[in-house]
């Protein structure tokens, strides 16, 4: 077996992991991996800025489901792509970004176009590695796939010093990943989930509160048997719109600052709040103390045990893929046939619901809208032109609320927007990004004045 250089290895490496695209901008530290680039068969999206690429690795992996591929240079090409590692961090986005990095002589020397990106990226990626050795490259990329991609997503950055790209070893990439410290749990506690349905059954008001985790997990279809074997409303995060069609009656659109009245009064009187894949982020929340006052029990189902009970006190923890969870819930509501008793009450509570949706829209229509260009007129004639069959991107401000409130999404990874950073700059490139994942998709982005100029 022939020895290759390490920037080859990583190159292989990349291919062995399935990945067919690319996103960076090269520089002197990274030149090697961009040699080997060259004659690979991975296609290469050139951005202006850094910070470019991140976005669309994120709307990529956002669309696809597989991690993004970042490629930037040390320094200052490292830096500038802080902050879309920061913004998928938050939004638990899969991504990888490889940097180059001076030389390991050098490191610690204030060498020209060095900074510690290991250091600087710790508190914003769930992993990252400085790779030393030439032998530890295929295996650390392996690694940074693997934890990029399993239990709650996230980024993760690995540096590539110059002479460790430039050395040369034998290229074997590991069929599998064992990591001591790091094993997610996938199946959710078969007890735990048997008190959620008991409690739920008793309940006279129940609520599902949805978050962007049901997407990651690909588990929008059991979400949507669920719901509808039950009779139970859901809301959803600005994270999670998507995973429940807007054409369905069980469906309330968004919950907390930006959501309707009639959701919002929802929460506020349900007796049994079922949160899936969500993280009781501020924006949902407001106060604490004020949060579904009247719930007796709050049930929380995540893949990340951290997140639970961090925010709000949960009754009910159960911590597992969401995908795996719903399709226990079904198989033991399933032997249950009291549950289907409670239907009538439920069908009331959701009667109640609408009653002050209608009382109080979030819109007013007075009939003239058609007599101006108003957002509501755009983003009604965006589904008309499109029937919810496409991916909408947005920025970060006024714009990406009416989009959010007003756009019936239909299905799950169809909807790109920065929710826990609120990255202004995020739209456009993250549209680009979602067209190389789906490009027989149309992808509209929608921006706002002061967003658009910032990755122009």
């Amino acid at each position: 077996m022939k020895k290759i250089k390490g920037s080859q290895i990583v190159i292989e490496s990349l291919i062995a992991e399935g990945v067919e695209v690319v996103f960076g901008y090269p520089g002197g530290a990274i030149l090697p991996t961009y040699d080997a680039l060259l004659d690979s068969k991975l296609k290469h999206v050139l951005v202006r800025h850094e910070q470019g690429a991140t976005h669309m690795a994120e709307g990529y992996a956002r669309v696809s489901g597989r991690p993004g591929v970042v490629i930037v240079t040390s320094g200052p090409g490292a830096t500038n792509a802080v902050t879309g590692i920061a913004d998928a961090y938050m939004d638990s986005t899969p991504m990888v970004v490889l940097s180059g990095q001076v030389p390991t002589s050098l490191i610690g020397n204030d060498a020209f176009q060095e900074a510690d990106f290991v250091g600087i990226t710790r508190p914003c990626t769930k992993h990252n590695f400085l790779v030393k050795n030439v032998k530890d490259v295929a295996r650390t990329i392996k690694e940074a796939f693997y934890i990029a991609g399993t239990g709650r997503p996230g980024p993760v950055v690995v540096d590539l010093p110059r002479d460790v790209q430039q050395a040369e070893h034998l290229f074997k990439y590991p069929d599998n990943v064992v990591l001591r410290s790091y094993k997610p749990t996938i199946r959710g506690n078969p007890r735990q989930i048997e008190r959620a349905i008991e409690a739920i059954e008793k309940s006279s008001r129940p609520l599902f509160y949805v978050g962007g985790g049901v997407q990651w997990s690909g588990a929008a279809p059991e979400l949507r048997e669920l719901v509808k074997g039950l009779g139970i409303p859901v809301t959803e995060t600005l994270m999670g719109l998507g995973s429940m069609p807007a054409s369905d009656s069980l469906r309330l659109g968004m919950l907390g600052m930006h959501g309707s009245y009639g959701t919002n009064t929802a929460v506020v009187n349900t007796d049994c709040l079922v949160a899936i894949g969500a993280r009781f982020d501020d924006r949902v929340t407001g106060r604490i103390a004020d949060f579904a006052p009247k719930a007796e029990t709050i049930i929380h189902m995540d893949i990340d045990p951290s997140s639970i009970s961090k925010n709000v006190k949960v009754h009910i923890p159960i911590v597992g893929d969401i995908k795996s969870v719903l399709a226990d819930m079904l198989v033991q509501i399933k032997s249950r046939e009291s549950i289907g008793q409670r239907r009538a009450e439920w069908t009331k509570w959701r009667q109640q619901i609408m009653q002050w949706q209608k009382e109080r829209p979030l819109y007013e229509r007075n009939g003239k809208e058609r007599e101006t260009v108003s957002p509501l007129n755009v983003i009604e004639e965006m589904y008309n032109l499109t029937k919810g069959d496409c991916i909408v991107a947005t920025d970060v401000g006024q714009h990406q609320m009416w989009v959010a409130q007003l756009f019936p999404f239909q299905n799950p990874r169809s909807w790109l927007t920065s929710g826990g950073l609120g990255t202004m700059g995020y739209g456009l490139p993250a549209g680009i990004g979602a067209k190389f994942a789906a490009p027989d998709k149309p992808v509209i982005v929608v921006s706002g004045d002061g967003s658009v100029q910032m990755n122009i």
